[in-house]
């Protein structure tokens, strides 16, 4: 859809803005400056503000999306990434990026059926946690109301979820789990990086027949959740079979598409081992971008080929492949701690002295005090680095984070004179 004359304007300034943030992703001498990101962020809120007016109070009606939605997501993307690697995790702008990934997990999980009550807890609380800061803002500005827009989504996408899960009887629910089970299996066979074979194939299917017989006593009663059971299992079929068929080549339509997500995929799982010590948030941002290009690919729900508008094999390896995508940004954006990147070296230090501390516990009394100089002199170094008990970064800012990272500090001196003390006992 065009652009009306009078959003060109807003625009404009929202592409301005997107190299700004742009500019400042791709400089890796520097960390975040929060005296750079926050200034860009009162700009988005005006241009938002801007195009609630044009709208008449109507900024997410989908029939007036356009190419200024796509610049306004992906700014919207970035700046909640920057604001998570100053350590603003517990700010409105920080939540835009989890709300989108745990919204296409959704989508995946109910477009798959690979749903447990655990999997939507999970998400639940992870929302519940979004709507609390959301909750908390008083500005109540129209960029909050639309990431207060982009929640209820997703809250109404979990609700009909919960109410699938705890629509099957008590009776179904171990068949239901078994299936589940099965297409863990299936997944797992997708998203193998050497490949699978059909013998690895016939004998999930074999077990699902088997599920498939056992089903005709069970639904005797006429069970609630037989419905959802039912489509699991045609579901699981198809699946099964265009496995199968993708044994030896994914479609020649649909090879580009599994081979990037394969290479997301394992980047993402590289990340997922070390982000703790090399990951800048916003390094997330690309594989994101890509997770949005490979699903505007799909047209009426599958990935179809470009010139013959058949719906070729390989889809279970396509949908497999972008839940695990999903499944680990989410988990990767959920585990990130509200401290500024500037100050993550000090953080994951006194984590790895904590851990080590903890372990020494465990093993009861410490043979002498002398075993304990190495964490006394850990310990000591990074507490000289404070300035007037404050943690600085290289401009002599001062970084989110500090309560944490002292908190932590003081919790690894508590355990280290407890240590002392056995060992002097």
């Amino acid at each position: 859809m065009r652009v009306p004359a009078q959003e060109i304007p807003i625009l404009e300034n929202l592409i301005t803005i997107r190299h700004k943030l742009s500019a400042l992703k791709k400089d890796r001498e520097a960390h975040p400056d929060a005296n750079l990101i926050i200034p860009l962020y009162k700009e988005i809120e005006t241009q938002v503000e801007l195009l609630n007016e044009t709208r008449t109070g109507d900024i997410w009606n989908a029939a007036s999306r356009n190419r200024l939605n796509d610049v306004l997501d992906d700014i919207m993307a970035l700046l909640s990434l920057f604001f998570m690697s100053i350590g603003r995790n517990r700010e409105s702008p920080a939540v835009y990026v989890q709300l989108v990934t745990v919204e296409r997990y959704l989508d995946q999980l109910s477009h798959m059926g690979t749903y447990t009550d655990t999997i939507l807890l999970e998400n639940q609380e992870r929302l519940n946690d979004i709507e609390n800061i959301l909750y908390s803002d008083a500005s109540d500005s129209t960029f909050v109301k639309v990431l207060k827009h982009k929640l209820e989504k997703c809250k109404s996408s979990l609700s009909v979820l919960l109410a699938n899960t705890q629509d099957v009887s008590e009776s179904l629910k171990p068949l239901h789990e078994e299936l589940i089970n099965l297409r863990r299996k299936l997944a797992l066979l997708a998203q193998k990086p050497t490949g699978y074979t059909a013998a690895e194939v016939n004998e999930i299917q074999e077990k699902l027949r088997e599920l498939d017989n056992s089903k005709l006593q069970l639904f005797e009663s006429n069970p609630k959740g037989k419905a959802l059971i039912e489509g699991l299992l045609e579901q699981l079929h198809e699946e099964s079979q265009d496995l199968k068929a993708s044994t030896n080549s994914v479609s020649e339509s649909l090879a580009p598409i599994v081979d990037r997500l394969k290479q997301i995929k394992l980047q993402l799982e590289r990340l997922a081992l070390t982000h703790k010590w090399t990951l800048r948030e916003t390094d997330l941002y690309t594989y994101h971008l890509q997770l949005q290009e490979v699903e505007k690919l799909r047209m009426d729900g599958s990935f179809k080929d470009p010139n013959s508008d058949t719906i070729p094999e390989g889809q279970a390896v396509i949908n497999f492949l972008l839940r695990g995508c999903y499944r680990i940004m989410a988990k990767m954006l959920s585990e990130n701690v509200p401290v500024a990147e500037a100050l993550m070296p000090v953080h994951n230090q006194l984590s790895t002295v904590r851990r080590c501390l903890v372990e020494v516990t465990k093993w009861g009394k410490p043979d002498s005090v002398r075993d304990l100089y190495p964490y006394q002199m850990k310990l000591a170094s990074i507490d000289n680095m404070r300035v007037n008990g404050t943690f600085c970064d290289e401009e002599g800012n001062i970084p989110e984070g500090q309560a944490i990272c002292v908190a932590l500090l003081n919790e690894c001196y508590d355990i280290l004179h407890e240590l002392i003390a056995l060992a002097d006992a």
